[in-house]
């Protein structure tokens, strides 16, 4: 194969998760290394859990980590016709069969080999042999396609990930390939896509191991160039266990909506099983620039929430106000606080850049916002704490002269040191109070741009309710 071309396979099932995602970044990343090109296939055979929303789910995933593609959708349940087409072709040159054995009648073939203390694998009934004469085909059963898998020697690939492996066919069964329904299996349907879209690459989670078998058989059956395969480690959760649909994971949109930025999460999912040198932080394009297939950790990745939120509090430093006060505003809306357009593209900025090196999420950062826009409570132990009857004399004077300067960093900041020297106060003994009466807390960042993107009105409302 001439060209690079990698994919991205997921089932619509369910959501998008960071294991899928964390393998589409990769063969994403490598086919852009190389100048080739990244397909997005739906595999929605399993039409009894595939849904409408879980295909926007993951199209919505992609489109959030910028992981765009040069091919696709493709819907497998789009192709049947060509499965049919290929299915048809091995059964007529021999290399895959009718099963008519009822699940009953496989069941005890599997029983009967486990009481000997045999593998379980299928007993040939079926399948056709020189001088063999097949049972005679029983009326009201619908077969299942079979493919015959070579019954000797080995199968084995470089994989990108785990260096050399073999395994016998001799452990594998005679896969089926089409279902009753005429639908055609994962291991069946996947060959077909990835040779009639020539892809050369694959990068898919070691699950997927002992399916390779079968597939690289039914590729050399069909004539058809392999892909090189590379098996990514799991991704474990926090309790040791593989994160997955069913255990523990979130999808990738339920981050988008938590506050993270997209580029936090594609660096942070590609140093979870890759490295270059001892970076921890690093840009899409240098991503893009070092990932050449090497340097893919064999053991498994630790999911770390916590070096997550520390990564996308970097990101959220660097971004431009401007985009997260857009990301913002929508947090914002959740809280309750609607923003006109003007006040989102030219206030709320300038409040993400006074409060972005506090927080660690967009969550935070609206969390922090909104008490510039909606009625902050004080909490009464900090009230007590802090406004009390010593320092309500400054606090009225402050506002007084709050009321007549000009409205702007230096003139505020100007007035606070007269009214500290007025009063013979330190400034913690004046900001503090003022922080808790106009922000809800003590802590806050420098009090002179607090009051200032607060607005006159606000404050002096504020003040007055020492």
């Amino acid at each position: 194969m001439s060209k690079i071309r990698t994919r991205i396979a997921p089932s619509p099932t369910g959501f998008l998760h960071l294991g899928t995602a964390r393998t589409a970044l990769y063969s994403w990343a490598y086919a852009r290394h190389f100048g080739g090109e990244f397909v997005l296939r739906i595999e929605d055979t399993d039409v009894a859990r595939s849904t409408q929303d879980s295909v926007d789910q993951i199209l919505e995933s992609m489109r959030w980590l910028g992981l765009e593609y040069d091919e696709g959708p493709v819907y497998q349940m789009q192709r049947l016709e060509r499965y049919k087409a290929v299915v048809e072709q091995l059964i007529a040159e021999g290399k895959a069969y009718y099963c008519y054995s009822t699940p009953e009648e496989l069941d005890a073939v599997r029983e009967a080999k486990k009481a000997r203390g045999e593998k379980a694998l299928y007993d040939g009934t079926w399948r056709p042999a020189p001088g063999k004469t097949l049972p005679a085909i029983p009326e009201g059963v619908k077969p299942v396609v079979r493919f015959c898998n070579p019954q000797e020697g080995d199968v084995t690939w470089n994989d990108l990930v785990k260096g050399p492996i073999t395994i016998s066919n001799r452990e594998i069964d005679d896969l089926i390939i089409v279902r009753t329904d005429g639908i055609p299996t994962y291991n069946f349907a996947v060959v077909v896509d990835d040779w009639d879209m020539q892809i050369s690459h694959v990068f898919r989670g070691d699950e997927h191991i002992n399916n390779t078998p079968w597939q690289i058989n039914i590729f050399n059956a069909l004539g058809a160039p392999l892909p090189e395969f590379g098996h990514c480690p799991v991704i474990l959760g926090d309790d040791g266990q593989k994160l997955s649909k069913r255990r523990g994971a979130v999808s990738v949109t339920a981050y988008e909506e938590g506050g993270y930025l997209p580029e936090a999460m594609l660096n942070y999912l590609a140093r979870l099983g890759w490295s270059h040198g001892d970076e921890e932080l690093f840009s899409r394009e240098q991503l893009v620039s070092w990932f050449d297939g090497t340097h893919l950790n064999k053991s498994p990745a630790q999911w770390d929430p916590a070096k997550l939120l520390w990564v996308n509090a970097h990101y959220i430093k660097q971004a431009d106000n401007t985009r997260l006060a857009k990301l913002v505003a929508v947090q914002l809306a959740k809280l309750g606080v609607e923003l006109p357009a003007e006040t989102v593209n030219t206030h709320l900025p300038q409040l993400c850049a006074l409060l972005k090196d506090r927080c660690d999420t967009t969550v935070a950062l609206a969390q922090w916002a909104s008490k510039f826009y909606a009625d902050v409570q004080v909490d009464a132990a900090e009230r007590a704490q802090h406004v009390t009857d010593a320092v309500k004399p400054a606090i009225a004077t402050l506002a007084e002269k709050l009321a007549a300067c000009a409205w702007d960093k230096a003139s505020i900041a100007a007035v606070i040191k007269e009214v500290l020297a007025a009063h013979s106060l330190k400034m913690p003994q004046l900001a503090m109070p003022v922080r808790v009466l106009v922000m809800g807390t003590a802590q806050t960042p420098s009090l002179d741009a607090v009051l200032e993107l607060s607005g006159r009105t606000k404050v002096l409302d504020r003040l007055a309710k020492a």
